[in-house]
């Protein structure tokens, strides 16, 4: 059951359990008179009581990037300079250089 459980929080002698799924909420409903129990053999004074809810906000989960194992040049190389700044013509001419290499 702990699966189900996102966090849990005490707010005015209130003990709230933020649920991942309605199946949880049904389960932790079931097993609140054992809950209640537990939390009074341990000594826990400033709960009146238990409530859940389900979230209503998906997590998102990122996927790690990972670079592509192999690139293919889909260029030629074919294309017209007509940069008229000498260094910018000279880089896209490594670049048009790098692009055949490929």
């Amino acid at each position: 059951m702990k699966k189900g459980v996102k966090f849990a929080y005490i707010r005015n002698q209130i003990f709230f359990f933020v649920l991942t799924h309605p199946v949880y909420k049904m389960e932790f409903e079931y097993n609140k008179s054992l809950i209640n129990d537990l939390l009074k053999k341990s000594n826990i004074a400033n709960i009146d009581e238990i409530r859940f809810f389900v979230t209503n906000r998906i997590e998102k989960k990122e996927k790690p990037y990972e670079a592509p194992s192999s690139y293919q040049e889909r260029s030629y190389g074919i294309f017209e300079n007509s940069i008229k700044d000498e260094n910018l013509h000279e880089k896209f001419e490594e670049i048009r250089q790098i692009i055949k290499n490929s």
